[in-house]
Order: C-alpha cells, then structure tokens, then sequence
C-alpha cells in the first residue's frame, strides 16, 4: 500500500485536532503536547509541518490545514 493511500497515524489526527483548538495563553498547546502525545513541541512542529504538505491531512481536516498553510505562507512572505 502506497503512503497516500495508508489512512493518516492516530498521533497525525492528534496533531490535528490539537490544531483545531484555541488556547488561553503561551504554554498551554505546548504543556498538552507534552502530556497527551508524549513528544517535544519542537517534534510537534516539524510533524505539523510535514502535515500541511500531506494531501491525507488535507483530506481529513481542509480547513484546519488550510488556515494553517496560509499562515505559513504569511509567515515566509515576511522574512
């Protein structure tokens, strides 16, 4: 089986939905990522990054994936 047609991890939803969320102030999403998935927020990042370029995370989340390309896409268009 082809990776983009392997269903996405348990841990890529997680990221997802981890996504999705609004978080009250600095420290929070970085606490919860250590807790519930178990990895470094820096880990965190790059699976999210990676994630964006995923046409299966596309599929599962369009709009949270879509928000989060434009806001990449911002971020590079600044530096």
């Amino acid at each position: 089986m082809e990776e983009s047609e392997r269903p996405l991890s348990e841990r890529d939803r997680a990221v997802l939905a981890l996504e999705r969320r609004s978080w009250p102030g600095p420290g929070a999403k970085e606490r919860v990522v250590r807790e519930r998935l178990g990895i470094t927020p820096t880990r965190y990042y790059q699976l999210l990054n990676a994630l964006l370029d995923d046409p299966r995370a596309l599929a599962h989340d369009p709009v949270t994936v879509n928000r989060l390309r434009r806001l990449r896409d911002a971020r590079r268009a600044r530096r």
